[in-house]
């Protein structure tokens, strides 16, 4: 695997990470604990390797930024969808462990209040990961890439 090939595998966990997320809402509605623990806590896992490889690359390429390569709306509309995703990312990491804590410490009521926050916020960094993803190598990569 060549440093290059990290942010498509990056993308990949993100996708995966929000069908597991979406999966376990699914279970935890109708009722499947079990299920849902499952899908959560792989979705958890996914979450670290894609955190873990997000860490490396940026490290590897010395944290350099890249944009996309739209002008006007879409560039706005680009950036404005960066700056959530960026903010709620760094939010979401100690909310997703305070979720994944109360529910570990069986104090399932607790666990559910702040769920119904984190959850909608862990399925937005997921989702628009991907779509910076798509942005950035896909739909409207750099000039010169």
């Amino acid at each position: 695997m060549e440093i290059s090939d990290i942010p498509t595998l990056n993308a990949t966990l993100n996708a995966i990470a929000t069908i597991l997320i979406v999966s376990g809402l699914v279970c935890i509605k109708r009722g499947n604990e079990k299920a849902h623990r499952s899908f959560m806590t792989a979705a958890l896992s996914v979450s670290t390797l894609f955190l873990a490889g997000y860490i490396y690359h940026k490290y590897s390429v010395n944290w350099e930024n890249r944009s996309i390569g739209a002008e006007g709306t879409i560039r706005s509309l680009y950036l404005l969808m960066l700056l959530t995703h960026v903010v709620l990312a760094m939010v979401i990491v100690p909310l997703v462990l305070r979720v994944f804590y109360l529910a570990i410490k069986g104090r399932y009521e607790s666990h559910k209040k702040w769920a119904r926050w984190t959850y909608p916020i862990w399925l937005y960094v997921s989702v628009t990961g991907v779509l910076v993803y798509f942005s950035i190598y896909v739909w409207f990569p750099p000039v010169g890439s």
